[in-house]
Protein backbone atom coordinates (compact mmCIF):
# COMPACT_ATOMS: atom_id res chain seq x y z
CA UNK A 1 0.00 0.00 0.00
CA UNK A 2 1.54 3.47 -1.06
CA UNK A 3 1.76 6.61 1.62
CA UNK A 4 1.93 9.92 0.46
CA UNK A 5 3.34 12.26 2.74
CA UNK A 6 2.71 15.84 1.45
CA UNK A 7 4.33 18.35 4.59
CA UNK A 8 6.70 17.56 6.60
CA UNK A 9 6.11 15.18 9.75
CA UNK A 10 8.86 14.30 11.79
CA UNK A 11 11.78 11.68 11.16
CA UNK A 12 10.47 9.31 13.58
CA UNK A 13 7.02 8.91 11.87
CA UNK A 14 8.73 8.46 8.82
CA UNK A 15 10.92 5.75 10.05
CA UNK A 16 7.66 4.68 11.40
CA UNK A 17 6.21 4.44 8.43
CA UNK A 18 9.11 2.56 6.67
CA UNK A 19 10.02 -0.15 8.54
CA UNK A 20 6.08 -1.23 8.46
CA UNK A 21 6.16 -4.23 6.32
CA UNK A 22 3.75 -4.14 2.66
CA UNK A 23 3.98 -0.13 2.89
CA UNK A 24 5.79 1.90 0.20
CA UNK A 25 6.56 5.53 1.28
CA UNK A 26 6.37 8.77 -0.70
CA UNK A 27 8.00 11.98 1.13
CA UNK A 28 7.22 15.00 -1.17
CA UNK A 29 9.86 17.40 -0.77
CA UNK A 30 7.65 20.69 -1.44
CA UNK A 31 4.09 21.28 -0.84
CA UNK A 32 2.13 21.23 -3.84
CA UNK A 33 -1.18 22.48 -4.96
CA UNK A 34 -4.32 20.98 -5.82
CA UNK A 35 -3.60 20.80 -9.61
CA UNK A 36 0.07 19.11 -8.73
CA UNK A 37 -1.08 16.36 -7.04
CA UNK A 38 -4.28 15.08 -8.60
CA UNK A 39 -1.62 13.42 -11.13
CA UNK A 40 0.00 11.55 -9.12
CA UNK A 41 -2.65 10.57 -6.22
CA UNK A 42 -4.13 7.59 -8.22
CA UNK A 43 -2.67 4.86 -6.78
CA UNK A 44 -2.06 6.04 -3.11
CA UNK A 45 -3.99 4.72 -0.30
CA UNK A 46 -3.79 7.04 2.29
CA UNK A 47 -1.73 10.50 2.10
CA UNK A 48 -0.26 12.87 5.54
CA UNK A 49 -0.33 16.17 5.83
CA UNK A 50 -0.01 19.07 8.33
CA UNK A 51 -1.59 22.63 7.62
CA UNK A 52 0.25 23.38 4.64
CA UNK A 53 -1.64 20.75 1.75
CA UNK A 54 -4.91 21.00 1.26
CA UNK A 55 -6.93 17.30 0.49
CA UNK A 56 -9.72 18.70 -1.29
CA UNK A 57 -13.15 17.01 -2.93
CA UNK A 58 -11.30 16.67 -6.74
CA UNK A 59 -7.82 15.45 -4.87
CA UNK A 60 -9.58 12.61 -3.69
CA UNK A 61 -11.99 12.30 -6.83
CA UNK A 62 -8.21 11.55 -8.31
CA UNK A 63 -7.56 8.70 -5.70
CA UNK A 64 -10.15 6.52 -6.35
CA UNK A 65 -7.78 3.74 -3.83
CA UNK A 66 -7.77 6.30 -1.42
CA UNK A 67 -8.78 4.68 2.34
CA UNK A 68 -7.31 7.53 4.99
CA UNK A 69 -6.24 11.04 5.12
CA UNK A 70 -4.04 11.72 8.17
CA UNK A 71 -3.37 15.19 9.67
CA UNK A 72 -0.31 15.65 11.96
CA UNK A 73 -1.90 18.21 14.51
CA UNK A 74 -5.15 18.94 15.95
CA UNK A 75 -7.70 21.17 13.01
CA UNK A 76 -8.33 19.78 9.81
CA UNK A 77 -9.69 23.29 8.27
CA UNK A 78 -7.23 21.82 5.14
CA UNK A 79 -9.25 18.66 4.77
CA UNK A 80 -12.79 18.06 2.36
CA UNK A 81 -14.06 16.44 5.16
CA UNK A 82 -17.37 16.19 4.09
CA UNK A 83 -16.07 15.00 0.93
CA UNK A 84 -14.24 12.35 2.85
CA UNK A 85 -17.01 10.83 4.37
CA UNK A 86 -18.96 10.94 1.39
CA UNK A 87 -16.13 8.62 -0.26
CA UNK A 88 -15.97 6.58 2.74
CA UNK A 89 -12.52 7.80 3.37
CA UNK A 90 -11.50 8.16 7.34
CA UNK A 91 -10.12 11.82 8.04
CA UNK A 92 -8.15 11.19 11.41
CA UNK A 93 -5.98 13.99 13.66
CA UNK A 94 -3.64 13.85 16.95
CA UNK A 95 -5.90 15.86 18.86
CA UNK A 96 -3.64 15.50 22.38
CA UNK A 97 -0.07 16.03 20.97
CA UNK A 98 0.75 19.31 20.83
CA UNK A 99 -1.43 19.88 24.43
CA UNK A 100 2.18 21.22 26.31
CA UNK A 101 3.77 22.63 23.50
CA UNK A 102 0.85 25.12 23.26
CA UNK A 103 0.36 25.49 26.80
CA UNK A 104 4.02 26.44 27.49
CA UNK A 105 4.15 29.40 24.61
CA UNK A 106 0.53 30.58 25.97
CA UNK A 107 2.01 31.23 29.68
CA UNK A 108 5.43 32.30 27.72
CA UNK A 109 3.61 34.84 26.31
CA UNK A 110 2.30 35.83 29.63
CA UNK A 111 5.31 35.99 31.22
CA UNK A 112 7.02 38.19 28.11
CA UNK A 113 4.45 40.71 28.83
CA UNK A 114 4.38 40.92 32.54
CA UNK A 115 8.02 41.70 31.88
CA UNK A 116 8.25 43.25 28.68
CA UNK A 117 11.37 40.44 27.87
CA UNK A 118 11.57 41.38 24.02
CA UNK A 119 10.79 44.33 24.26
CA UNK A 120 13.72 44.59 26.38
CA UNK A 121 15.61 42.55 23.96
CA UNK A 122 15.51 44.57 21.14
CA UNK A 123 16.66 47.54 23.01
CA UNK A 124 19.61 45.80 24.12
CA UNK A 125 19.95 44.55 20.45
CA UNK A 126 19.74 48.18 19.41
CA UNK A 127 22.61 49.40 21.73
CA UNK A 128 20.63 51.02 24.78
CA UNK A 129 20.69 49.97 28.47
CA UNK A 130 16.61 51.79 29.87
CA UNK A 131 16.37 49.81 32.64
CA UNK A 132 13.09 52.71 33.51
CA UNK A 133 11.38 51.93 30.07
CA UNK A 134 11.22 48.25 30.94
CA UNK A 135 9.79 47.74 34.64
CA UNK A 136 7.23 44.95 34.53
CA UNK A 137 5.47 43.10 36.91
CA UNK A 138 5.11 40.28 39.19
CA UNK A 139 2.78 37.51 38.47
CA UNK A 140 2.52 36.24 41.85
CA UNK A 141 -0.68 37.71 42.98
CA UNK A 142 -2.02 38.69 40.38
CA UNK A 143 -5.28 37.53 38.13
CA UNK A 144 -5.76 35.52 35.24
CA UNK A 145 -8.36 34.98 33.22
CA UNK A 146 -8.55 31.29 30.94
CA UNK A 147 -11.09 31.29 28.10
CA UNK A 148 -12.11 27.60 27.93
CA UNK A 149 -10.77 25.02 30.23
CA UNK A 150 -9.83 22.18 27.26
CA UNK A 151 -6.85 20.27 27.54
CA UNK A 152 -4.69 23.18 26.88
CA UNK A 153 -6.73 25.12 29.29
CA UNK A 154 -6.83 23.13 31.77
CA UNK A 155 -2.80 23.69 31.69
CA UNK A 156 -2.08 26.56 31.53
CA UNK A 157 -4.30 27.39 34.65
CA UNK A 158 -1.91 25.15 36.52
CA UNK A 159 1.16 26.86 35.61
CA UNK A 160 -0.34 29.91 36.69
CA UNK A 161 -1.44 28.25 40.08
CA UNK A 162 2.25 27.41 40.41
CA UNK A 163 3.23 30.81 40.16
CA UNK A 164 1.01 32.15 42.92
CA UNK A 165 -1.79 33.58 40.53
CA UNK A 166 -5.55 33.69 41.07
CA UNK A 167 -7.30 31.84 38.36
CA UNK A 168 -10.48 32.86 36.85
CA UNK A 169 -12.01 30.50 33.99
CA UNK A 170 -14.78 30.83 31.85
CA UNK A 171 -16.22 28.00 30.10
CA UNK A 172 -19.60 27.37 29.28
CA UNK A 173 -19.77 23.65 29.12
CA UNK A 174 -17.65 23.19 33.01
CA UNK A 175 -19.50 22.43 35.97
CA UNK A 176 -18.70 23.75 38.93
CA UNK A 177 -17.50 21.04 40.66
CA UNK A 178 -15.20 20.20 38.07
CA UNK A 179 -13.74 24.10 38.39
CA UNK A 180 -13.28 23.68 42.02
CA UNK A 181 -11.56 20.24 40.95
CA UNK A 182 -8.84 22.22 38.97
CA UNK A 183 -9.05 25.06 41.84
CA UNK A 184 -10.05 27.66 39.43
CA UNK A 185 -12.99 29.95 40.34
CA UNK A 186 -16.06 29.49 37.21
CA UNK A 187 -17.50 33.08 36.12
CA UNK A 188 -19.56 34.37 33.03
CA UNK A 189 -17.56 36.48 30.62
CA UNK A 190 -18.18 40.01 31.49
CA UNK A 191 -17.13 39.39 35.27
CA UNK A 192 -14.02 37.74 33.98
CA UNK A 193 -13.21 40.47 31.84
CA UNK A 194 -13.55 42.93 34.64
CA UNK A 195 -11.18 40.83 37.20
CA UNK A 196 -8.39 39.82 35.24
CA UNK A 197 -5.22 41.21 35.21
CA UNK A 198 -4.22 38.52 32.03
CA UNK A 199 -6.61 37.15 29.54
CA UNK A 200 -5.43 34.43 27.37
CA UNK A 201 -7.89 32.42 25.35
CA UNK A 202 -8.08 28.35 24.51
CA UNK A 203 -11.49 28.22 22.65
CA UNK A 204 -11.73 26.68 18.91
CA UNK A 205 -13.25 29.40 16.77
CA UNK A 206 -16.95 28.96 16.43
CA UNK A 207 -19.98 31.71 15.03
CA UNK A 208 -20.08 31.96 18.95
CA UNK A 209 -16.35 32.98 19.61
CA UNK A 210 -15.69 34.46 16.69
CA UNK A 211 -14.82 38.21 17.62
CA UNK A 212 -15.57 37.20 21.04
CA UNK A 213 -12.43 39.88 22.08
CA UNK A 214 -13.49 43.12 20.57
CA UNK A 215 -13.98 47.09 21.23
CA UNK A 216 -17.10 46.37 23.31
CA UNK A 217 -15.72 43.58 25.74
CA UNK A 218 -12.26 45.04 25.38
CA UNK A 219 -13.79 47.91 27.28
CA UNK A 220 -15.08 45.95 29.61
CA UNK A 221 -11.96 44.67 30.82
CA UNK A 222 -9.80 46.25 33.43
CA UNK A 223 -7.61 49.05 32.58
CA UNK A 224 -4.20 48.00 31.42
CA UNK A 225 -5.15 44.21 30.87
CA UNK A 226 -2.76 42.12 28.78
CA UNK A 227 -4.59 39.73 26.17
CA UNK A 228 -2.52 36.09 24.76
CA UNK A 229 -4.24 34.55 21.76
CA UNK A 230 -2.76 31.18 21.28
CA UNK A 231 -6.00 29.37 20.12
CA UNK A 232 -7.17 30.70 16.66
CA UNK A 233 -7.18 33.69 14.92
CA UNK A 234 -10.36 35.57 14.82
CA UNK A 235 -11.34 35.58 18.01
CA UNK A 236 -9.63 38.19 18.82
CA UNK A 237 -10.99 41.19 16.45
CA UNK A 238 -7.24 42.53 15.03
CA UNK A 239 -8.43 45.99 14.45
CA UNK A 240 -9.83 46.08 17.73
CA UNK A 241 -7.06 45.16 19.53
CA UNK A 242 -4.80 48.07 17.81
CA UNK A 243 -7.20 50.33 18.62
CA UNK A 244 -7.87 49.61 22.49
CA UNK A 245 -4.03 49.53 23.08
CA UNK A 246 -3.30 52.73 21.34
CA UNK A 247 -5.90 55.07 23.75
CA UNK A 248 -4.35 53.38 26.83
CA UNK A 249 -7.07 50.96 27.69
CA UNK A 250 -5.41 47.30 26.84
CA UNK A 251 -2.19 47.47 28.54
CA UNK A 252 -0.41 44.99 25.66
CA UNK A 253 -1.43 41.39 23.78
CA UNK A 254 0.66 38.33 22.46
CA UNK A 255 -0.54 36.65 19.77
CA UNK A 256 0.54 33.28 18.09
CA UNK A 257 -2.57 32.92 15.74
CA UNK A 258 -4.14 35.62 13.27
CA UNK A 259 -7.09 36.16 11.17
CA UNK A 260 -5.05 36.00 7.73
CA UNK A 261 -2.09 33.63 7.72
CA UNK A 262 1.16 34.46 7.13
CA UNK A 263 0.24 37.70 8.79
CA UNK A 264 0.22 40.46 6.00
CA UNK A 265 3.23 42.43 5.85
CA UNK A 266 1.11 46.01 6.30
CA UNK A 267 -0.49 44.39 9.26
CA UNK A 268 -1.26 47.41 11.54
CA UNK A 269 -0.40 44.81 14.76
CA UNK A 270 3.32 44.72 13.26
CA UNK A 271 3.45 48.57 14.06
CA UNK A 272 2.60 47.97 17.59
CA UNK A 273 5.18 47.64 19.97
CA UNK A 274 2.92 46.39 22.98
CA UNK A 275 2.14 43.33 20.68
CA UNK A 276 4.17 40.29 21.19
CA UNK A 277 3.63 38.16 17.92
CA UNK A 278 4.97 34.80 16.99
CA UNK A 279 4.22 33.10 13.63
CA UNK A 280 1.88 29.80 15.19
CA UNK A 281 5.02 28.17 16.95
CA UNK A 282 1.99 26.51 19.23
CA UNK A 283 3.04 23.33 18.00
CA UNK A 284 6.73 23.73 16.98
CA UNK A 285 8.65 22.51 19.26
CA UNK A 286 11.13 19.02 18.50
CA UNK A 287 8.56 16.94 21.42
CA UNK A 288 5.53 17.77 19.77
CA UNK A 289 6.21 17.04 16.59
CA UNK A 290 7.72 14.18 17.36
CA UNK A 291 4.32 13.00 19.42
CA UNK A 292 2.10 13.83 16.70
CA UNK A 293 4.36 12.81 13.65
CA UNK A 294 4.56 9.31 15.33
CA UNK A 295 1.13 9.33 16.45
CA UNK A 296 -0.76 10.01 12.78
CA UNK A 297 2.16 7.54 11.59
CA UNK A 298 0.65 5.07 14.17
CA UNK A 299 -2.85 5.66 13.21
CA UNK A 300 -2.83 5.32 9.77
CA UNK A 301 -0.94 1.83 10.05
CA UNK A 302 -3.36 0.23 12.17
CA UNK A 303 -6.43 1.18 10.07
CA UNK A 304 -4.34 0.52 6.98
CA UNK A 305 -3.27 -2.90 8.61
CA UNK A 306 -6.08 -4.02 10.91
CA UNK A 307 -9.28 -1.68 10.04
CA UNK A 308 -8.60 -0.08 13.58
CA UNK A 309 -10.02 3.86 13.52
CA UNK A 310 -8.93 6.04 15.89
CA UNK A 311 -8.40 9.63 16.49
CA UNK A 312 -11.00 9.82 13.51
CA UNK A 313 -13.05 12.66 13.02
CA UNK A 314 -15.85 11.28 10.79
CA UNK A 315 -16.75 8.23 11.88
CA UNK A 316 -16.69 5.86 14.76
CA UNK A 317 -14.83 2.90 15.42
CA UNK A 318 -17.75 0.29 13.78
CA UNK A 319 -17.02 -2.32 10.96
CA UNK A 320 -19.41 -1.47 7.80
CA UNK A 321 -22.30 -4.23 8.66
CA UNK A 322 -22.94 -2.65 12.41
CA UNK A 323 -22.20 0.84 10.42
CA UNK A 324 -25.56 -0.07 8.36
CA UNK A 325 -27.80 -1.23 11.50
CA UNK A 326 -26.24 1.94 14.04
CA UNK A 327 -26.93 5.07 11.36
CA UNK A 328 -30.15 5.40 12.00
CA UNK A 329 -29.82 5.60 15.59
CA UNK A 330 -26.78 7.96 14.61
CA UNK A 331 -28.87 10.40 13.19
CA UNK A 332 -31.74 11.26 15.24
CA UNK A 333 -29.12 10.71 18.58
CA UNK A 334 -27.27 13.70 16.91
CA UNK A 335 -30.41 15.73 16.03
CA UNK A 336 -31.65 15.33 19.70
CA UNK A 337 -28.58 16.32 21.22
CA UNK A 338 -28.57 19.32 18.85
CA UNK A 339 -31.99 20.27 20.18
CA UNK A 340 -31.57 19.53 23.99
CA UNK A 341 -28.33 21.89 23.37
CA UNK A 342 -30.57 24.61 21.91
CA UNK A 343 -33.07 24.37 24.56
CA UNK A 344 -30.80 24.22 27.75
CA UNK A 345 -28.26 26.14 29.32
CA UNK A 346 -25.10 26.25 28.13
CA UNK A 347 -23.26 24.73 31.51
CA UNK A 348 -24.72 21.48 32.01
CA UNK A 349 -24.60 19.24 34.75
CA UNK A 350 -25.80 15.59 33.75
CA UNK A 351 -27.28 13.37 31.12
CA UNK A 352 -28.91 10.43 31.43
CA UNK A 353 -30.03 8.68 28.33
CA UNK A 354 -32.08 5.76 28.34
CA UNK A 355 -31.90 3.08 25.55
CA UNK A 356 -36.13 0.94 25.17
CA UNK A 357 -36.75 -2.27 23.40
CA UNK A 358 -34.99 -2.97 20.02
CA UNK A 359 -32.51 0.10 20.84
CA UNK A 360 -30.84 -1.49 23.06
CA UNK A 361 -29.42 -4.44 20.47
CA UNK A 362 -27.59 -2.15 19.17
CA UNK A 363 -23.51 -0.85 19.95
CA UNK A 364 -25.27 2.02 22.25
CA UNK A 365 -21.51 3.59 22.61
CA UNK A 366 -21.18 5.43 18.78
CA UNK A 367 -25.15 6.32 19.40
CA UNK A 368 -24.24 7.95 22.66
CA UNK A 369 -20.99 9.76 21.28
CA UNK A 370 -23.25 10.84 18.46
CA UNK A 371 -25.69 12.52 21.17
CA UNK A 372 -23.27 14.24 23.19
CA UNK A 373 -21.74 15.65 19.85
CA UNK A 374 -25.17 16.79 18.96
CA UNK A 375 -25.30 18.66 23.09
CA UNK A 376 -21.86 19.65 23.01
CA UNK A 377 -20.38 20.94 19.18
CA UNK A 378 -22.19 24.43 18.98
CA UNK A 379 -19.53 25.36 21.44
CA UNK A 380 -17.34 23.08 20.98
CA UNK A 381 -16.64 23.55 17.07
CA UNK A 382 -14.81 21.54 15.16
CA UNK A 383 -13.01 20.41 17.73
CA UNK A 384 -15.32 17.95 18.72
CA UNK A 385 -15.70 14.29 17.09
CA UNK A 386 -17.08 11.21 17.47
CA UNK A 387 -13.69 10.17 18.74
CA UNK A 388 -12.93 12.67 21.62
CA UNK A 389 -16.32 13.56 22.49
CA UNK A 390 -16.65 11.01 25.74
CA UNK A 391 -13.36 12.91 26.61
CA UNK A 392 -14.80 16.32 26.54
CA UNK A 393 -17.64 16.01 28.31
CA UNK A 394 -15.63 14.54 31.06
CA UNK A 395 -13.72 17.53 31.27
CA UNK A 396 -16.37 19.29 31.46
CA UNK A 397 -17.41 17.62 34.37
CA UNK A 398 -21.16 16.58 32.71
CA UNK A 399 -21.73 13.14 34.34
CA UNK A 400 -23.00 10.87 31.53
CA UNK A 401 -25.32 8.23 32.08
CA UNK A 402 -26.63 5.43 30.05
CA UNK A 403 -29.50 2.97 30.95
CA UNK A 404 -30.92 0.10 28.63
CA UNK A 405 -34.80 -1.05 29.20
CA UNK A 406 -36.19 -3.82 27.54
CA UNK A 407 -39.67 -3.92 29.12
CA UNK A 408 -42.60 -3.00 26.78
CA UNK A 409 -43.63 0.34 25.70
CA UNK A 410 -45.32 2.22 23.63
CA UNK A 411 -42.53 1.46 20.96
CA UNK A 412 -40.37 -1.25 19.32
CA UNK A 413 -37.41 0.91 19.79
CA UNK A 414 -36.98 4.27 21.17
CA UNK A 415 -34.12 6.90 23.35
CA UNK A 416 -34.70 8.84 25.79
CA UNK A 417 -32.65 11.84 26.57
CA UNK A 418 -32.80 14.02 30.09
CA UNK A 419 -30.25 16.64 30.63
CA UNK A 420 -29.82 18.56 33.83
CA UNK A 421 -28.41 21.84 34.51
CA UNK A 422 -29.10 22.85 38.00
CA UNK A 423 -32.58 22.65 38.77
CA UNK A 424 -33.54 22.79 35.21
CA UNK A 425 -34.29 19.51 33.75
CA UNK A 426 -35.25 18.92 30.01
CA UNK A 427 -36.45 15.58 28.35
CA UNK A 428 -36.67 14.11 24.98
CA UNK A 429 -38.04 11.23 23.36
CA UNK A 430 -37.59 9.58 20.01
CA UNK A 431 -38.18 6.53 17.35
CA UNK A 432 -38.86 4.94 14.31
CA UNK A 433 -41.76 5.32 11.94
CA UNK A 434 -42.21 2.26 9.46
CA UNK A 435 -40.05 -0.24 8.13
CA UNK A 436 -37.89 2.85 6.33
CA UNK A 437 -36.77 3.88 9.95
CA UNK A 438 -38.42 7.80 9.81
CA UNK A 439 -36.89 9.42 12.95
CA UNK A 440 -39.52 11.24 15.03
CA UNK A 441 -39.55 12.91 18.29
CA UNK A 442 -42.53 11.77 20.19
CA UNK A 443 -41.89 13.55 23.77
CA UNK A 444 -40.58 17.03 24.89
CA UNK A 445 -40.69 18.52 27.95
CA UNK A 446 -42.46 15.55 29.04
CA UNK A 447 -45.45 16.42 26.32
CA UNK A 448 -46.33 13.59 23.70
CA UNK A 449 -45.49 15.50 20.64
CA UNK A 450 -45.26 13.78 17.06
CA UNK A 451 -41.43 15.87 15.31
CA UNK A 452 -39.98 15.40 12.34
CA UNK A 453 -36.17 16.49 13.58
CA UNK A 454 -35.49 18.46 10.40
CA UNK A 455 -34.44 22.25 9.71
CA UNK A 456 -35.64 25.14 11.86
CA UNK A 457 -38.24 24.14 14.21
CA UNK A 458 -40.20 26.89 16.16
CA UNK A 459 -40.41 25.80 19.89
CA UNK A 460 -43.28 27.71 22.35
CA UNK A 461 -45.27 26.97 25.27
CA UNK A 462 -48.66 28.67 25.03
CA UNK A 463 -51.92 28.71 26.89
CA UNK A 464 -54.42 25.96 25.62
CA UNK A 465 -57.07 28.19 24.25
CA UNK A 466 -59.39 28.44 21.03
CA UNK A 467 -57.73 30.20 18.12
CA UNK A 468 -54.11 29.97 19.29
CA UNK A 469 -53.09 28.50 16.62
CA UNK A 470 -54.32 30.52 13.80
CA UNK A 471 -53.05 33.25 15.49
CA UNK A 472 -49.89 31.86 15.35
CA UNK A 473 -50.52 30.49 11.84
CA UNK A 474 -51.68 34.28 10.90
CA UNK A 475 -48.24 35.96 12.07
CA UNK A 476 -46.20 33.39 10.46
CA UNK A 477 -48.00 34.53 7.24
CA UNK A 478 -47.51 38.21 8.00
CA UNK A 479 -43.94 37.74 7.91
CA UNK A 480 -43.79 35.61 4.66
CA UNK A 481 -42.44 32.47 6.95
CA UNK A 482 -44.14 28.73 6.00
CA UNK A 483 -44.97 26.37 7.90
CA UNK A 484 -43.82 22.45 6.77
CA UNK A 485 -45.27 20.44 9.49
CA UNK A 486 -46.95 21.08 12.86
CA UNK A 487 -47.07 19.64 16.62
CA UNK A 488 -49.36 20.01 19.53
CA UNK A 489 -49.38 18.37 23.30
CA UNK A 490 -51.12 19.66 26.05
CA UNK A 491 -51.85 17.51 29.55
CA UNK A 492 -55.11 18.89 30.17
CA UNK A 493 -57.74 21.64 28.51
CA UNK A 494 -57.03 25.08 29.26
CA UNK A 495 -53.50 24.21 30.28
CA UNK A 496 -50.23 24.59 29.01
CA UNK A 497 -50.00 22.82 26.07
CA UNK A 498 -46.29 23.07 23.57
CA UNK A 499 -46.69 23.63 20.27
CA UNK A 500 -43.70 22.68 17.90
CA UNK A 501 -43.61 24.10 14.18
CA UNK A 502 -40.99 23.14 11.33
CA UNK A 503 -40.55 26.34 9.43
CA UNK A 504 -39.49 26.37 5.46
CA UNK A 505 -36.82 29.65 7.16
CA UNK A 506 -35.80 30.84 9.66
CA UNK A 507 -38.34 33.42 11.40
CA UNK A 508 -36.90 37.06 11.41
CA UNK A 509 -36.59 38.89 14.45
CA UNK A 510 -39.66 41.22 14.28
CA UNK A 511 -41.86 38.44 14.27
CA UNK A 512 -40.06 37.07 17.31
CA UNK A 513 -40.57 40.03 19.11
CA UNK A 514 -44.43 39.94 17.86
CA UNK A 515 -44.80 36.37 19.49
CA UNK A 516 -43.38 37.06 22.70
CA UNK A 517 -45.25 39.83 23.14
CA UNK A 518 -48.19 37.73 24.07
CA UNK A 519 -49.06 37.19 27.06
CA UNK A 520 -50.30 33.62 26.84
CA UNK A 521 -47.11 32.87 24.68
CA UNK A 522 -43.85 32.16 26.27
CA UNK A 523 -40.85 29.91 26.49
CA UNK A 524 -40.23 30.59 22.24
CA UNK A 525 -37.17 29.43 20.68
CA UNK A 526 -35.78 28.94 17.23
CA UNK A 527 -33.85 25.66 16.91
CA UNK A 528 -31.51 24.68 13.95
CA UNK A 529 -31.00 20.89 13.46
Amino acid sequence: MNILICDPISKTGIEYLRQQPGLNVCVLEKRLSEAELIPIVSDVHAILVRSETKVTRAVMAAAPNLRVVGRAGVGVDNVDVEAATQRGVVVMNTPAGNTISTAELAFSMIMSLARKIPQAHMSMKGGQWDRKQFSGAELSGKTLGVLGMGRIGTQVARRAIAFGMRVLAYDPFLSVSKARSLQVELLELGDLFAKSDYITVHMPLTDETRNMINAETMLGMKKGVGIVNCARGGIVNEIDLVTCIRSGHVGSAALDVYEQEPLPADSPLRAVPEIVMTPHLGASTKEAQDSVGLEVAEAVTDFLNSGTVRNAVNMPSLDAKTMDQVRPYLSLGGKMGRLLAQLMPKRKDKIVITYGGKATEVPTDPVTRSILMGLLQPVGGSDVNMVNVREKASGLGLIVEEIKKTEGADYNEWLHIAVISGEQRITAGGTFFGASMKPRIVRLYSQPVEIVPEGVLLVLTNKDRPGMVGYIGTLLGKHNVNIANMSLGREQVGGEALTVLNLDSVPVDAFLSELRGDKDISNVRVVTL
